[in-house]
């Protein structure tokens, strides 16, 4: 005769979308550590959905993660999902420094490196872990920017296919079955419609909220927001036959709640560390490049230059608002130039028409497009700001009703064709279909990974001609 185990209720915390943000990890450290006073560790799980470092944070550029990496340990996660900014912000080379010690498990399938095939060590596409005699296992899967992912060297399969395989080989060895997605909430509810198999996943990428679990089929779908401003508390009932009967719970606010000492003065140490680090002078500046959100302006028309000379492209174009302040006449460190350009963004290469062109430029002249608040996409900074260029001449008439503001366009020279297929050097984020509407309609998109556009700039304040040449104006008002 079989005896029938008891029931057993697993409290899971769940986080996502912490990009760096100290100060809410901290909050939810304390958080995580009084549950686990209160909880027997034989019924705790804690699990990280992606996007857990952003290099917008000095402590994490300067430190190369290894601060995001001591909290993962430090606050005692059993499992996080690979999130775009790890995958995206960093080199194979990187990352493996980055992980190759980590005792957390990094949990992601449908990610292999192009030279191999495998994935790298410290990487496994699922993951077993009994609590309570209970038998779970966790699905991790990543956003997939192709055509990103091939430059810096791996290969990215479609995640709904990956997850399928994967949870039809999991679920006979599994009671509960969890996948950690970076993948957005629409692809979250497409894999829960497709996978009944699933009993639930824990979401992110799209900074998503559900402040309780959203059901669909019979899979119950968790969020909790970005930036540590929630934390994801559910229990688990388990019956008697282990099977899942019911989940509670939802999100918590954090922003009440006190900070954990230890964590902040964790992250002070690194802190210093990275200060340290990235006090290298790279530059030293004459005079000062001034930076303007709203008019042409020195130090974005330098980066114009520099990412039209990289990308080969006729003209370049990029946004004032990539700057928050402008630099002053004497040394430049690698942590001013991450102080005032904190975006991880990339150039790129685009094919645009003349009259797109155009459109574009005028957009940049209007208060809307220039104060425009963007959010994600890699931009980190306050607005959008006009458009600096490299490469053309313009005449404007800023008294002109909107779009009829821009009188003469010339490319190196010669006067821009309405309908010809010009090479526009500019930056990834237009590419992703935000800012100014023009710049969307871009084609034939060429990507150019490692280097963000503060590597750029840094080589570009070393070029005395560059620099010289920047202080010329592109634009002329009548």
């Amino acid at each position: 005769m079989t005896t029938m185990r008891p029931g057993v209720t697993l409290t899971l915390l769940h986080t996502n979308d912490l990009h760096s943000h100290f100060e809410e990890a901290s909050r939810i450290a304390r958080y995580i550590a009084q549950t686990k006073d209160a909880v027997d560790a034989d019924r705790l799980i804690v699990v990280d959905c992606g996007d857990f470092l952003d290099r917008a944070r000095m402590e994490t550029e300067g430190t190369k993660a290894a601060v995001n990496v001591a909290l993962l340990e430090r606050i005692g996660y059993d499992a996080v999902a690979f999130g775009n900014n790890e995958g995206l912000s960093y080199t194979l080379d990187e990352l493996n420094g980055i992980f190759h010690e980590t005792s957390v498990p990094i949990v992601c399938a449908n990610m292999t490196m192009k030279e191999t095939g495998a994935q790298p060590r410290w990487m496994v596409p699922t993951l077993k872990l009994v609590k309570s005699g209970i038998r779970l296992g966790f699905i991790g899967a990543t956003a997939a920017y192709e055509s990103y992912y091939k430059l810096l060297g791996w290969n990215v399969a479609d995640p709904f296919e990956i997850v399928s395989r994967e949870v039809e080989r999991l679920r006979p060895e599994v009671d509960v079955l969890i996948v950690l997605s970076h993948l957005g909430l629409r692809f979250d509810e497409r894999l829960a419609e497709g996978n009944p198999g699933i009993d639930l996943i824990l979401g992110g990428h799209t900074h998503h909220l559900l402040e309780v679990p959203l059901t669909v089929g019979r899979t119950a779908i968790c969020a909790a927001g970005k930036f540590g401003a929630y934390v994801g508390h559910l229990e688990l009932e388990i019956g008697a036959d282990g099977k899942l009967g019911k989940i509670t719970g939802g999100s918590k606010a954090t922003e009440d709640w006190l900070q954990d000492a230890g964590i902040d003065d964790l992250v002070g140490e690194f802190r210093e560390l990275a200060k340290r680090d990235m006090n290298r002078q790279i530059a030293l500046l004459q005079e000062p490049l001034d930076r303007r959100y709203d008019r042409e302006s020195p130090l974005p028309t330098l980066l114009a230059g520099a990412v039209r000379r990289l990308t080969g492209a006729e003209l370049g174009l990029v946004n004032a608002g990539q700057f928050l302040e402008g630099l002053p006449a004497g040394p430049v460190t690698e942590e001013t130039i991450h102080a005032i350009c904190p975006s991880p963004i990339n150039p790129c290469a685009i094919k645009l028409d003349g009259k797109t062109i155009v459109r574009s430029l005028e957009e940049s002249l209007l208060s809307e497009f220039q104060e425009m608040e963007i959010r994600g996409f890699g931009f980190r900074g306050k607005e959008l700001g006009s458009l600096c260029v490299d490469g053309l001449a313009i005449t404007a008439d800023l008294a002109q009703a909107p779009y009829r503001k821009v009188k003469s366009v010339y490319v190196n020279g010669v006067p821009l064709d309405p309908e010809r297929l010009y090479t526009v050097g500019t930056l990834d984020m237009f590419s992703f279909g935000v800012g100014y509407l023009g710049l969307k309609e871009g084609r034939d998109v060429r990507y150019f990974l490692p280097d963000f556009i503060r590597d750029l700039l840094s080589k570009a304040l070393n070029e005395e001609d560059s620099v010289a040449d920047c202080r010329m104006p592109r634009w002329r008002y009548e």
